[in-house]
């Protein structure tokens, strides 16, 4: 298996599969739109040729099947219905499942589910029967079947006596339901209980035939493709060939699976594994693929993004030359000022578009939620609505794929504990189908994520008296919450309103995860809740994590870098607004105590300043919480490029990574969670 041609193959795949997660929901609501129909019939068929091109024969069965499935929608044979539609979801997570495995390394894949293939067979065919219907459905109009006898396998081959127990099996349940059945009569001179010969049982099959046509308007036959010998070998594509067209025979006549006694096999479950595998080698075990991230690095940037870089980079080499004229010359300070102008105007383009190549849409976080909500509201019994909104907004492809668990929470929430069951709902004068959003745009240097639901809303009694049940605080303390506080109790780790637990929520797990993942991205949460009316989250994180706006602060010659994504406002310290509350410096500000944090008894310790003071208060969110930084100086707002710690520092606390400042000293960035941690 070539490791390249596989690598090209998962990055086209992986966005096929994104693409029909999305189309295969969106055709529940629409299950005739042609146009969809025909997308979803090209992605299976394309990820078919792909992985027959490989020699990946699981992955292969599975896709000719949905292949096939589709061919007979999209041309009015089939209807797409839930049964269907569950069958093909199925489908959809096993091929899925498969190139994951083949992203992971794998290249020796499990056989695809006989059952499942033999669903999707069926759904071909126009037979699909949902399990459970099956199941519950009344004895009395359940045609007889025949049962193999006990130990023989259904696939492999039968023995005389048990293909002679089927025959006799066959007869006595058609008997019952018919007065003058014709008999075979064997040929004269055979022993009815020793061995048939070949050319004796050949008479008995024509015998059949003919005695079954008399009531029965002509078969149409089989036709050989020209020039196949009929008593030679056949070939992968002629018996293919027969295969489709003995199905479409079958559909136009009435199906006689259960009184067919010749025991032919099921239809071949590979009948294009024939061809990769004249091509390719079996893949060696020891072969091993590169990892997920690999296909996960690729990005695909526009050839016009391309070109505009290069554009630029010509730019500033052209700059870079006039800058090495100037030194070799003596030039005024009026050529010399020109020139770093323009240097800066190129580096600051050439900024942006390199950035621009790192950005995706949001689109691709959001493409699984359509097929998220759609299980969930099922298993739940409920009717909801996803509407997606900003799918085009463009962010940092670290933050798209940093985003997507905490999303994945924030909607399972809202499906789960946000919107009320249909009758629940009808009672409180709401549709029966409740509405989730989830929306993205951009703010300046931010993206703004939201997920809205009209649901039953918050209560935030309901929270403050569960806080004091957990134990998290006394009665006193949650009394004294407002309501916005109230709601950020549920990002709390254990903390949880459901009264049962179930596979879906329950335990406090999963809203903590969240928390902690936005702030460890510089991002804030904001919830806001009406009772019965719905609840809105709200998220903000930086729209890149590449370059990152600082405000820069200093001790002595000491220089540092606060995200300024997380600034709020800046003040002038007074000791005279200070007080101590429970051994704890705090400032008061528009009636709320927030605590100070002097960063000089941490990162310049061994200052000749009397005490730990201070002359400016920053104000930082981190979290859902505040705090007030106090600095020596304040020295203005600078772009830094993050540089990683080296291997000794990586791991100490508080530190995000370091840069360098214009003046061309080393400033260390500070993470702000892992700041407040420290102090608390």
């Amino acid at each position: 298996m070539d490791e390249e041609i596989l690598q090209d193959f998962l990055v086209e795949a992986g966005e096929l599969v994104e693409q029909l997660d999305e189309q295969l929901v969106e055709l529940e609501h629409s299950p005739t739109d042609s146009d969809l129909l025909n997308a979803i019939f090209r992605g299976f068929h394309t990820i078919k040729g792909g992985a027959g091109f490989l020699g990946v024969t699981p992955l292969i069965e599975v896709c000719h099947r949905a292949e096939n499935v589709f061919d007979k929608i999209r041309n009015g044979d089939v209807s797409y219905d839930a049964t269907a539609a569950d069958v093909i979801m199925r489908a959809f997570d096993v091929i899925s499942d498969y190139i994951g495995q083949l992203n992971d390394g794998e290249r020796e894949l499990e056989e695809a589910d006989q059952d499942l293939l033999a669903e999707l067979d069926q759904l071909w065919k126009g037979e699909a029967v949902k399990p459970e219907a099956a199941a519950e459905a009344p004895t009395s109009v359940d045609e007889p079947k025949l049962s193999l006898p006990e130990r023989v396998d259904p696939d492999g081959e039968i023995s005389d006596d048990e293909f002679e127990a089927l025959l006799n099996q066959r007869d006595a349940l058609t008997g019952d339901s018919e007065e003058h059945t014709p008999k075979l009569q064997l040929p004269e001179g055979v022993d009815p209980d020793g061995e048939i010969s070949d050319d004796e049982f050949e008479a008995l099959l024509n015998q059949r035939d003919a005695l079954t046509s008399a009531d029965e308007p002509p078969a149409d036959k089989l036709q050989l493709p020209e020039g196949v010998d009929p008593d030679g070998e056949i070939t992968d594509d002629e018996f293919e060939a027969l295969l489709q067209q003995r199905d479409s025979l079958q559909l136009d006549a009435e199906p006689k699976v259960e009184t067919q006694p010749a025991p032919q096999p099921k239809p071949q479950p590979k009948p294009e594994t024939p061809t990769p595998s004249k091509s390719t080698k079996p893949p060696a075990k020891e072969e091993k693929a590169p990892a997920k991230a690999n296909t996960e690095s690729t990005v695909r940037v526009d050839t016009r993004r391309l070109d505009e870089i290069m554009n630029l980079v010509g730019e500033l080499v052209l700059v870079r030359n006039r800058l090495l004229t100037l030194k070799g010359n003596k030039q005024t300070e009026e050529d010399l000022s020109n020139a770093v102008a323009n240097l800066d105007h190129v580096t600051t383009d050439l900024q942006s578009s390199v950035m621009k190549t790192r950005m995706q849409p949001v689109k691709k976080v959001f493409g699984r939620f359509p097929r998220v909500v759609r299980d969930l509201a099922r298993k739940l019994g409920k009717e909801i609505e996803l509407e997606l909104q900003g799918e085009e907004t463009d962010l940092d492809k670290n933050l798209v794929e940093a985003l997507a668990d905490p999303l994945v929470h924030l909607v399972r929430n809202s499906v789960d504990h946000g919107i009320e069951m249909p009758d629940d709902r009808e009672q409180a004068n709401k549709p029966r189908k409740g509405t989730v959003i989830l929306a993205a745009e951009q703010e300046g240097d931010h993206i703004l994520l939201s997920i809205t639901d009209d649901g039953k809303g918050m209560d935030p009694d309901v929270l403050r008296r569960k806080a004091v049940e957990k134990g998290m605080m006394d009665e006193v303390s949650a009394g004294q919450l407002d309501d916005k506080s109230a709601f950020e109790l549920i990002l709390s780790a254990g903390f949880s309103t459901a009264d049962q637990i179930s596979d879906i929520s329950g335990r406090g797990v999963g809203m903590d995860v969240v928390k902690n993942m936005i702030t460890k991205l510089n991002g804030s949460i904001d919830i806001h809740s009406v009772l019965g009316e719905g609840t809105q989250i709200k998220i903000r994180v930086p729209l890149t994590l590449a370059i990152l706006p600082t405000l820069m602060v200093s001790f002595d010659d000491d220089s540092y870098a606060i995200p300024l994504t997380s600034v709020q406002e800046i003040f002038d310290y007074d000791a005279d607004q200070t007080n101590r509350i429970d051994g704890q410096m705090m400032v008061r500000l528009r009636e709320k105590s927030i605590p100070l944090l002097f960063l000089q008894e941490w990162l310049n310790p061994n200052s000749n300043k009397e005490g730990f003071t201070g002359d400016k208060v920053i104000i930082v969110s981190v979290g859902n919480q505040r705090a007030g930084l106090v600095v020596d100086q304040v020295d203005g707002q600078e772009e830094v490029v993050i540089k990683p710690l080296g291997v000794m520092m990586k791991h100490l606390q508080g530190y995000a990574g370091a840069t360098i400042t214009g003046n061309g000293n080393i400033a260390l960035i500070l993470d702000l969670p892992g700041v407040v941690e420290r102090f608390q």
